[in-house]
């Protein structure tokens, strides 16, 4: 969970973007995620609720759609957006994503644009989406990572996490976190070329995995 100096400064940071026209996300996980209809469906860091909007249409009176977020003015935002649109097939909960507020194997796709980087024990985060994806489930992830382990005075700076870098992994601590949780297959769909951010350079990547059919304990 995040320490409650970093969780306030995300809250603040977002809450005073979410009335504003900008693109907050780093990848298109979306486009690449394919929901099918009756799909459990869940956004992590779901924003103004774009995506949930997006995904409840895919899969229809059928499926449902759950958006998680942390902060209260894109909570807010999301919401009106579901009455505007008349969304009856989806919901958005406050949460922390080291704690998801979802039954064990119960989704069949999660998606997040660049959210896992906030969390400070993304351990946490990956086995919470393990835990909460069905057998065969899968997600697909668009997210940061750093090319060099980011120096404690800005990895220990709320306000550099909430700016989506100071949070950041290596590609090699990433792909050891996926592992740890259980996702044996990661495929990576596209990958940017390094560029800077903040105080250091990172990459972009949208990356997908599936909770295996067969076997699995927990």
């Amino acid at each position: 969970m995040p320490n409650t100096t970093t969780t306030e400064a995300i809250n603040e940071r977002y809450t005073g973007l979410a009335e504003e026209c900008c693109s907050l996300s780093c990848g298109g996980a979306f486009d690449k995620s394919g929901p099918e209809k009756g799909d459990v469906c869940v956004d992590l860091g779901s924003g103004r609720g774009n995506d949930v909007i997006r995904l409840s249409e895919q899969v229809g009176p059928e499926g449902y759609v759950y958006g998680i977020d942390i902060s209260e003015g894109m909570i807010a935002k999301a919401r009106r957006n579901l009455e505007k649109f008349e969304i009856t097939n989806a919901e958005i909960r406050q949460a922390n994503l080291e704690q998801l507020p979802l039954e064990s194997k119960s989704v069949n796709l999660l998606i997040s644009n660049c959210t896992i980087n906030h969390a400070e024990n993304k351990d946490a985060v990956w086995s919470e989406i393990y835990r909460v994806l069905k057998n065969g489930g899968r997600f697909v992830v668009s997210d940061i990572y750093s090319l060099d382990a980011v120096p404690e005075e800005f990895r220990n700076d709320p306000a550099a996490v909430a700016e989506c870098w100071a949070g950041s992994v290596t590609r090699e601590t990433y792909l050891a976190q996926l592992k740890n949780a259980g996702f044996g297959d990661v495929r990576i769909l596209d990958e940017s070329i390094p560029y800077e951010k903040g105080k250091i350079k990172v990459a972009s990547w949208t990356i997908q995995g599936q909770r295996t059919r067969c076997c699995s304990v927990g």
